[in-house]
């Protein structure tokens, strides 16, 4: 799986250009407003979804007050965008599933452009549940190899309730249940373990393999997909190498 967790570490360390542009915080603001408007409203401490999208802000230095006209958006309290949730699916280069979930206020727009985006990269958006049965949702967290030896790592995470932790050539990767997230991030962070990828997201089942131009076509592909606006997050079954992926 050396493919899916280098590709996060690339999307990490290029979070700095993203909010560079502005688009990081774009992204930022729609997730903040749609958990303060679905999760349970505006209370951090009693809605898991908006707790993650404000420690996500914070960790990309947005200013405060601008978390919080977002947070009242999505609780009604100021007016705002209609944003709508949704998640499409469809097939890379080689047959490699992907899905993308959105947060748009036109959803016409936001299809027609991504329809664009899969054909022009090898590939073609597929109908809804066309690949999803292919993933389960999963707390993900990718650490550096150099934190901690893999054994006390381990212990680590499996004592506070973390599924499984998986070797992946220059990094770990710990796997939660999604209600076990927040609690094994936390245990982590408290070791001194400061995450390079920490995401609650649709995980493949299995991957497929992908090399020469298939490889080149389905990082085109996922690019362009999170570059763009109206996409939060983008999951995708295949492996390529580090080699490939350089």
């Amino acid at each position: 799986m050396s493919g899916h967790s280098k590709w996060h570490t690339i999307k990490h360390k290029k979070g700095a250009l993203d909010a560079k542009r502005g688009k990081l915080f774009t992204k930022l603001i729609k997730e903040i407003t749609v958990a303060a408007r679905t999760g349970g409203g505006g209370d951090v401490d009693a809605n898991a979804r908006l707790r993650k999208a404000v420690s996500d802000a914070k960790a990309a230095n947005m200013p405060n007050d601008t978390i919080d006209r977002a947070i009242k958006r999505g609780t009604g309290e100021l007016e705002g965008v209609n944003y709508e949730e949704i998640t499409y699916e469809g097939y890379g280069p080689g047959g490699v599933a992907v899905m993308v979930d959105s947060v748009t206020d036109n959803r016409n727009r936001t299809v027609a452009e991504i329809r664009h985006m899969f054909s022009k990269n090898g590939g073609n958006l597929g109908a809804s549940g066309a690949v999803n049965w292919m993933f389960e949702k999963k707390g993900y967290i990718v650490v550096d190899k150099g934190a901690k030896p893999e054994d006390e790592l381990f212990e680590i995470a499996t004592d506070a309730g973390a599924e499984d932790l998986r070797d992946d050539e220059d990094s770990f990767e710990i796997i939660t249940a999604p209600d076990d997230f927040d609690a094994v991030l936390e245990v982590v962070k408290k070791a001194g373990i400061e995450p390079q990828v920490a995401e609650v997201e649709m995980l493949p089942k299995e991957y497929k393999k992908l090399e020469g131009i298939e490889a080149k076509q389905m990082l085109k592909l996922m690019e362009a997909l999170e570059d763009h606006d109206d996409v939060q997050k983008v999951s995708a079954n295949f492996d390529i190498s580090a080699a490939d992926m350089q």
